[in-house]
């Protein structure tokens, strides 16, 4: 694990109810090779950084009380921001002290958005999330949602990016 819960809060503004990263295990890869401890000066070089981060769905998510009574899904919107959070960490890669980075991450932007299985209580999700596309301080990644290793749903997510 790259990231606790702890750390992903000292990084993520987002809180209970709605922060969707129980932890990171994986920020990797770049357009080139990189020297251990180097730092990426610019986002076009975030192209091909890929994260993985984990989910666990709590039975007890208030969400589930209408959506839906008896039948438990957790809804399409909620799978997008929890992508959306994941790919946040990409713009780890540009510091050498990540966790104090002062950051201001949007998300503008979802296409291509399939939801193939639903994701249901109790479900330990995986996210997938690359950066597929820089252009100015917008950033496109390929996201994925798995459960044991089976595709539950994927989209593409369109994030700006400001360092304050």
């Amino acid at each position: 694990m790259l990231y606790n819960k702890e750390q992903v809060m000292m990084f993520l503004p987002h809180r209970d109810p709605f922060l969707f990263i129980d932890a990171i295990d994986s920020v990797e890869g770049t357009t080139r090779e990189m020297i251990p401890g180097e730092v990426i000066i610019s986002l076009k070089e975030l192209e091909g950084v890929r994260v993985v981060g984990r989910y666990h769905v709590s039975n007890n998510l208030h969400i589930f009380a209408g959506h839906f009574p008896n039948n438990p899904i957790l809804p399409g919107v909620v799978q997008i921001e929890m992508m959306a959070q994941a790919a946040c960490f990409a713009v780890t890669k540009l510091s050498a002290d990540p966790l104090a980075m002062n950051i201001e991450v949007a998300l503008m932007g979802v296409s291509s958005a399939k939801f193939r299985r639903p994701v249901l209580p109790g479900m330990d999700l995986e996210i997938h999330a690359v950066c597929t596309k820089s252009r100015g301080m917008i950033m496109t990644y390929d996201c994925q949602l798995y459960n044991n290793g089976t595709l539950m749903s994927e989209a593409s997510v369109l994030a700006s990016v400001k360092l304050k």
